[in-house]
């Protein structure tokens, strides 16, 4: 009896495990570790992401919630997610973004484009924008309250690496 098949089973089976050096060069696995490989903080996208997709040649991409999701910001910001984002991602920059509203005022604007520069973050709706410090996206906020729940852990981020989780 041969221990060839068996020999070539096992190389086969070796080959597919994950290396521990793949975790840091492969794709993300999540959609927040997508966000981070691009260079932006993980709290412009709410917690609740099920899944996502990117074409990596182009960098369309899309994130997937079970449901559409609203929440409120301090400061009177009131944003509403659709259960399906999509748009472009590319280093510092989200573009083409659909999916994404945010309340001023009386309106709902689509929030339409998203630059990262330096320590400060640009959303555009696309006739003005609006600057925040990236401070302000270091931890993502929940569907339903924000940063308002209190039936929840509030994640926090090691601000002395970049967008990484200290947890």
């Amino acid at each position: 009896m041969s221990r060839l098949p068996i020999l070539i089973a096992a190389c086969l089976f070796l080959y597919h495990l994950p290396s521990p050096l793949a975790a840091e060069t492969d794709s993300p696995t999540t959609a927040y570790s997508l966000l981070q490989s691009y260079n932006f903080p993980v709290g412009i996208l709410p917690k609740g992401v099920v899944a996502y997709d990117l074409d990596t040649s182009t960098g369309k991409f899309h994130a997937y919630f079970k449901d559409s999701c609203s929440f409120s910001l301090v400061g009177s910001y009131q944003l509403n997610y659709k259960s399906t984002i999509s748009g472009y991602i590319s280093e510092n920059k989200l573009t083409k973004l659909t999916g994404i509203k945010v309340k001023v005022l009386f309106l709902w604007l689509n929030i339409v484009e998203v630059i990262r520069n330096g320590d400060e973050m640009e959303f555009s709706v696309g006739i003005t924008s609006a600057n925040f410090g990236i401070n302000e996206f270091l931890a993502s906020p929940q569907c339903g309250c924000g940063f308002e729940c209190k039936e929840s852990k509030k994640e926090t981020y090691d601000t002395s690496l970049p967008f990484v989780s200290s947890s």
